[in-house]
This record gives structure tokens, sequence and C-alpha cells, in this order.
């Protein structure tokens, strides 16, 4: 099943700047937790930690469209690297005026900033991908690459940096990604023979290329509902645990949904779809919206483990969709703002689905707080009914040989 991988990474590049951006992407499941753990060490206030990392998170969705637009105006290089000198700047910042006890409004501000500086190197990365390659089989295997490599970010990130945080100092965490986000940027800028060309638009070559709104926004709000489902789960389950006994085993519960998912990113890869993207992204929201059901039916610690395994399967095969749907239906020169639109709307429905569900959970406990989760998949499904189909193909899937 690996041949189809084994044939995309061989193109001249393709390894390199996958990998660097698997690097740069770090930060992205890092920094708001590394906030967090820094701001509560040193004030003691969670309430205060929240609000400074809820800046941070707040101004990324807001910027990354900007950015996507720029990236497709001026260039991945020359973007992404000021972005990420920014961003650098702005993170250490928030680690100085925390150390030194600066007005706390100056931290709001460089978490701001960070937010809204931090390379949107996973668009364009799919960007790459698409210029790379010219068939549509070998662009859906290489999105499914990378939402493997997303959960791998989303497992690996925040153990990192809690570990740094909590058995070394505080600092440590934000550091590392500061410097994977340096590091692993600059590297990516650097494989100039794979970036696509920019497309600077002229007015007097009129209107730009125009962005097929009701197909794109149906699609955005179909990723901000399973946003909101991200965000409800990952709370929810960390109070399940808790009322369990075992709040320790949390993470580890939430690695397993992740585990599931990159699982079925993997084999989704494999697989050579003749279902268009628009269908795969219909059959996905019902599968999230089910596979979300059962845990409000769950009371042991083990069943759970095994419940959100499966329940992951559901959440990498819709993502790969909503991204093979995004590549298809949107102009080139707009690809990289397309998929910021996308990610901003993962991003900006998880702050508003862990909110509700903390409001459930006070009320009426971790297990109904599940149900949040499954309201928001039926909305992702009923959003994804007013999806255009990108094109026409028959009704079969086979495995790549």
């Amino acid at each position: 099943m690996f041949t189809s991988y084994r044939r995309i990474l061989a193109h001249p590049g393709a390894l390199r700047f996958s990998l660097t951006g698997l690097v740069a992407r770090l930060p992205i499941s890092m920094v708001g937790l590394g906030i967090v753990l820094l701001v509560a060490a040193a004030t003691g206030s969670y309430g205060v930690a929240g609000a400074v990392s809820a800046a941070y998170m707040l101004s990324n969705a807001l910027f990354a469209i900007l950015q996507g637009r720029l990236v497709d105006t001026l260039g991945q290089a020359r973007v992404l690297t000021v972005a990420s000198l920014v961003f650098g700047l702005s993170i250490a910042l928030v680690v100085w005026s925390v150390q030194g006890d600066w007005p706390i409004l100056t931290t709001y501000v460089f978490a701001a900033l960070g937010g809204g500086t931090l390379p949107q190197v996973g668009s364009c990365v799919r960007a790459r991908w698409s210029y790379v390659l010219d068939q549509p089989a070998e662009v859906q295997t290489a999105y499914a690459l990378e939402a493997v490599a997303d959960e791998a970010v989303f497992i690996l990130g925040p153990i990192a940096v809690t570990v740094l945080a909590t058995a070394w100092h505080p600092v440590a965490g934000l550091t590392v990604a500061i410097v994977a986000c340096l590091g692993g940027t600059w590297a990516f800028c650097a494989q100039r023979s794979t970036e696509p060309p920019a497309r600077p638009h002229s007015r007097s070559e009129g209107a730009r290329p125009p962005m097929p709104w009701p197909t794109v926004i149906a699609l955005a709000v179909v990723c901000a509902a399973l946003g909101v489902l991200f965000g409800a789960a990952e709370v929810t389950t960390v109070a399940f645990a808790d009322e369990q006994g075992h709040r320790a085993w949390a993470g580890g519960l939430l690695a397993l949904w992740a585990l599931g998912s990159l699982s079925a990113g993997l084999i989704t890869g494999a697989v050579h779809w003749r279902r268009g993207p628009s269908v795969r992204v219909r059959w996905g929201a019902v599968a999230m919206a089910g596979a979300m059901t059962p845990l409000y039916f769950v009371d042991s610690l083990a069943l759970m483990a095994a419940t959100l395994f499966v329940a992951g399967f559901a959440i990498a095969p819709t993502m790969i969709a909503a991204m093979s749907l995004t590549e298809a239906i949107v102009p080139p020169g707009r690809l990289t703002e397309g998929m910021a639109i996308m990610q901003t709307g993962l991003v900006a429905g998880v702050a508003p689905g862990a909110t509700l569900s903390g409001l459930v959970i006070d009320h009426q406990g971790a297990s109904a707080a599940y149900l949040v989760s499954v309201g928001a998949g039926v909305v992702a499904v009923l959003a994804a009914q007013l999806l255009r189909p990108a094109h026409a193909a028959p009704p079969v899937a086979t495995i790549a040989p």
C-alpha cells in the first residue's frame, strides 16, 4: 500500500520540502499550550494564561487568510521568511514580558502579534504538492501524507512542550518552538525549485481570478463545525478522564484518537478514489457525527480508549477530502489563500467548541458534553449538502498497485 507514497516522494525535492514543512509546523501544536504553561507558572492564574493563549489563537485565525493571499501574490519564500522572523521575535518577547513581569497588556500584544505572523507552512506545503504533481490521484496521496504529518504534529507537539516546560523550565517549550519555526521555515523556503511561482496581480489585468464562494463558504462552514467538534471533544475527554479518577490518562486517550486518524490517513492515501471529493466530504461529515455519538454512552476508561481510536478513523479522510476539494475548485493563483480559509475555519471553531463543552461539563458532566461534538458534526453534515461536485467520476475505489 506504500507504493503510492514512494511514487510521490520520488519527485525531485518532494521528500525535503515535506520533511522541513513538518518541522516548521511543530509550533502549531506547541505555542498555545506553551503560553498557558509559561503564564500559569509565572502568575499562578490559569485564567490569565488561557486569555493570553486565546489572544494568540484568535489573531492567528484572523490573519491566516491575509498571509495566504500574500503568499500567492509575492511568493512563499519572501512571505514566510519575514513572517517567521516576526513570529520568533514576538514569542521571545512574550517570554521576556512574562519573565520580566512587564505589564500584562504587553504580553497580550506580543502574543497576538505572534499568532498573526505564525507561518502558514501547512497551506504552503500543500500548494507545493499541487505544483509538483500533475495527477489528481497523486495529489490526493500527497494530501493524505500531509494529513498524517498534521496528526504527528498534534501528537508530538503537546507532549514535547509539556515535558520541556514541566521537567526542565517553563521557557524551554516555547524556545524549542521558536527554533523549530525558524529552522524548519528557512530550510523549507531555501528549496526554490519546488516553490510555486508568485502570481502578482495588476489592476491593468482586470479582476483577480474569481473565488467560487458558494462552495468555499460551505466548505469553510464544514471545517469550522469540525473545529468545534475537535475543541469540544478534547476538553470533554480531559473531563471524562478526571471523572474516572485518571486525569493523567487524558493525553493517552487523545493520542489514541489522533492515532486512529493517522492510520486512516495512511490508508486513504493508498486508495485511488473514483468518487469526487465533494461526495467524500459529505460522507466524511456523516461519519464524524456518527463516530462521536457512542461516546455519550461510554462509562469506562478502557471502552472510551477503544471508542476514541475507532472514532479517529473518520477524521483524516474527511480533512483530506476537504483539502482535495479546495485544490480542485480554487484558482491556482489563489490556492494558498483557499487553503488558509479552511485552516482558519478549523482554528476558529476550536475555542467556541471548548467553551461550550466546558459549560455543559460544569452543569451536566463530561458524558453529556460529548453531545456538543455530535451537534457540531450534524452542522457539518448539513453544510456539506451544499457542496458542489468538483468533477464527476464513477463510484468505485481501488487500492493503488
